[in-house]
């Protein structure tokens, strides 16, 4: 019987590599795609954010600055999320805004304790300046919303406008925005941001910031091919001479 030249040893071997190699290039190719579209999205924030307010509409874009005037529902407040400041539990104040002539539109005021805090709760006319804010897409590993207990771990708009009394309420919310220092976003094992003093609730100090880590993913994913590429060569080189 012939036996295999050295070549025809590699062919099996090779066909197993190059599938996780296209793999490792598929990803450092996807990852360059998240970055072009991160950097789009930070670019539109930042333009957003530059634009001076303009009074709240029936469907803005996303993100655009926007500004409305009227007075809090009293009563009608919702918790989302969970966030900790310092050491103290908290929520996002969800509130509703009942404007003359115009559909109630949700109101996210900011950061409140989850029990207690000084939170202030306007009684008069107010006028209130952010960014406009469509539900998020609900993700399969979110907490389930407790609806009885007005508290929601996913940003449904309609859900909550719906459990506040107002299912008529414009199809977005406003995100409250005083200009102000950054918090400092806790890292893996890191502090907590602290919670200011004064007055609540805690108001977003500026338009969200995305993390833009893409890049040095693709680099990963394109060293670890090249990584994989060498080793099957320098493998190959060796089963060739050894034969």
């Amino acid at each position: 019987m012939t036996r295999p030249t050295p070549w025809q040893r590699l062919i099996l071997p090779s066909f197993l590599a190059i599938p996780v190699l296209a793999v490792l290039l598929g990803l450092g190719t996807w990852q360059v795609k998240r970055l072009t579209w991160k950097e789009g999205l930070l670019a539109e924030l930042a333009a957003a954010q530059a634009l001076p307010p303009v009074e709240a509409s029936a469907a803005p874009a996303d993100f655009t600055r926007i500004t409305a005037t009227g007075r809090f529902r009293p009563g009608a407040e919702a918790r989302l999320g969970l966030e900790v400041r310092g050491t103290t539990l908290g929520a996002d104040l969800i509130a509703v805004l009942d404007r003359p002539g115009a559909p109630p539109l949700l109101v996210d005021r900011g950061w409140v304790p989850a029990e207690g805090g000084n939170v202030v709760r306007p009684e008069g006319e107010v006028t209130v300046t952010g960014f406009a804010r469509y539900s998020d897409r609900r993700s399969f590993l979110a907490a389930t919303d407790d609806v009885a207990h007005r508290r929601f771990y996913n940003f449904d708009v309609r859900a909550i406008a719906t459990s506040l009394g107002v299912p008529e309420a414009l199809p977005y919310a406003l995100t409250v925005v005083v200009p102000g220092p950054p918090l400092t976003p806790s890292g893996f094992g890191g502090p907590a941001p602290a919670m200011r003093a004064g007055p609540l609730p805690d108001p977003a100090t500026g338009f969200p910031e995305p993390n833009n880590p893409h890049l040095g993913y693709a680099m990963t994913w394109y060293g670890l091919a090249l990584a994989w590429l060498a080793i099957l060569v320098i493998w190959a080189r060796g089963r060739v001479r050894e034969t």
